[in-house]
């Protein structure tokens, strides 16, 4: 599977089993199944799926999120095939490298918003990952990049001193956007990225994907399953069940040609929320 017309890639990933290890009596986990996909450096892809079926394992290694703190739940182990992103492999890669290649990559989890540091404001927020490689970064120029970044997902300058906790659940959700991406990174890997944020302003999403796609080489990878938003930012999207892909294409010819019980069930859902919407 290539990019359309991609000449070089951010992403491949190449028959790519992982699994979960096991803890005492249990067994180890295997959340991919010979996966294979692959994103140009100016390609947005999109992923579908139901609970379980691989998705955010899919995202966490392509974020090359491999290593858990202490005491946190296993990190994905790539045990087949691999994974390249940005020119890295994956499989076995050393912390230094695995560094190196994060600082290029910005990774929003599912649960992002409620990851943010209820003791910063929000300003702080969305400046931390910018303190935390300089900290002697220029007041004036982080007051306007942070200001910028609110804009950028609709968010007023009145939410600049107020803290998460007196946020709403969509406004938290794109606070976290804004600071996953506030570095300007080459590669966005972003787990529901418009999860909890209301309809009327999920639009803002696809807005600052099309600018940062159009200022320069920016990919990403969008798991979601908000089909308006694969719509307005995807070239194309691959379908996970169970671990596997079992269709890749624009979402429309996906839902319009369904091969898979999966993709059966995802047309027939969209098709009659279109009929309620109509």
């Amino acid at each position: 599977m290539t990019a359309s017309g991609a000449e070089t890639t951010a992403v491949r990933v190449d028959d790519l089993a992982v699994e979960y290890p096991g803890r005492r009596l249990s067994a180890p986990h295997r959340a991919l199944h010979g996966v294979d996909v692959v994103v140009g450096d100016d390609e947005v892809v999109g992923i579908v799926g139901e609970s379980g079926s691989g998705k955010s394992t899919l995202a966490r290694v392509i974020a090359g999120d491999l290593v858990a703190p202490k005491g946190a739940d296993p990190a994905p182990v790539i045990v087949g095939g691999d994974a390249t992103v940005l020119g890295h492999r994956l499989r076995g890669i050393r912390r230094r490298e695995l560094t190196s290649l994060t600082f290029n990559v910005a990774y929003l989890p599912q649960d992002a918003a409620s990851r943010l540091a209820p003791e910063l404001t929000v300003a702080e927020v969305i400046a931390q990952p910018i303190l935390e490689r300089d900290r002697l970064y220029n007041r004036k120029a982080l007051g306007l990049r942070v200001a910028t970044m609110l804009d950028a997902v609709e968010l007023p300058l009145a939410v600049f001193e107020k803290y998460p906790f007196e946020l709403s659940s969509g406004q938290r959700q794109r606070v976290a956007v804004a600071r996953s991406l506030v570095l300007g990174p080459k590669l966005w890997v972003a787990d529901e990225p418009t999860a909890g944020i209301d309809v009327t302003v999920r639009g803002a999403i696809s807005h600052l994907i099309a600018r940062l796609h159009e200022e320069g080489s920016f990919a990403a990878v969008l798991i979601s399953h908000d089909l308006s938003l694969l719509r307005r930012s995807t070239s194309r999207v691959a379908a996970l069940h169970d671990g596997r892909i079992v269709g890749l294409g624009p979402i429309d010819d996906l839902l319009a040609h369904p091969e898979h019980p999966f993709l059966a069930g995802l047309s027939h859902a969209n098709s009659t929320v279109s009929s309620d919407a109509g």
